[in-house]
């Protein structure tokens, strides 16, 4: 594996919002949420460096359990990874005991680094506030953004193009903690949809060692706090309307080949905290 890295690139973030959405702010506080706005989308340009592979990826499926905090299971899940082209298509599906679903499909590239191509993400069913479809092409920058609501199944369309980072991992944030050298962290870049596309930095950073069980023997998992870093006007904003996300929890062991052990977040903007951990067949009685 080489060990030159593509040099590190300003980007900016540039978005085209659909013409139907609606608002109820009054006059004065419609006109505040432009200059905020305005403010978060002309950034300055991003420094960015993609993760370098250090373990590269194959062909696998996982099985998995979404549950709440309290550990009461609410999902059965699967991760099914194949390589094809000479990239990785993983695919991870969430089914809820209410019939809800959470299906996310992210294509990237792993030659010497990693790289994102494309990401998508559907989630219906009553465990989710809206019905929502998400696409973001890395190529040609395009993002599209579709939902429903549930009250009155008003559909709004949002689309439009972005320049993205090189170090962009929707979908892969536990597959860059895999490939971190030891006790290290690192900052990387994520398209947050809130529903429309706020590109933020995610800080991935290492909180110490915990023992887990695997059978009958203890190993050690390192814990990562994922922080989100909005800056002074996302923050800001984000802070007026109460949306401010929280940060998430991520272990893996890092011995020997790195495995995920646990993931604690949510899976959409608002949403609440969910453990998503590894599970194994049984066999019905």
């Amino acid at each position: 594996m080489s060990n030159s890295l593509p040099s590190r690139k300003g980007s900016q973030l540039r978005c085209r919002r659909g013409s139907d959405r609606v608002t109820s702010f009054p006059g004065r506080a419609t006109a505040g949420l432009l200059v905020l706005m305005t403010a978060l989308l002309w950034q300055r340009p991003i420094a960015a460096a993609p993760v370098p592979v250090r373990f590269a990826e194959g062909s696998l499926h996982g099985f998995l359990e979404l549950s709440t905090p309290a550990g009461v299971r609410i999902a059965s899940g699967d991760l099914l990874q194949i390589v094809r082209d000479g990239e990785i298509r993983s695919r991870l599906v969430f089914h809820f005991n209410d019939g809800s679903v959470h299906d996310e499909t992210v294509v990237y590239s792993q030659r010497n680094v990693f790289t994102l191509q494309s990401y998508h993400v559907v989630q219906h069913g009553p465990a989710f506030p809206e019905d929502t479809e998400i696409s973001l092409e890395r190529a040609s920058g395009k993002y599209r953004v579709k939902t429903r609501a549930r009250k009155d199944g008003r559909e709004n369309l949002l689309d439009g193009t972005l320049d993205l980072p090189l170090d962009v991992y929707n979908g892969m944030v536990l597959t860059v903690l895999k490939n971190l050298s030891g006790g290290a962290g690192d900052t990387i870049h994520m398209v947050a949809f809130t529903p429309a596309p706020k590109l933020i930095q995610l800080k991935m950073v290492p909180a110490g060692e915990q023992k887990v069980l695997v059978g009958g023997s203890e190993i050690s998992a390192t814990h990562y706090v994922l922080k989100p870093i909005l800056g002074f006007w996302l923050k800001l904003f984000t802070t007026l309307l109460g949306r401010v996300p929280p940060d998430n929890h991520a272990w893996i062991v890092t011995a020997g080949v790195p495995a995920f052990v646990k993931f604690e977040g949510p899976l959409y903007m608002d949403g609440p905290v969910w453990r998503i951990e590894l599970t194994s067949p049984r066999w019905p009685e």
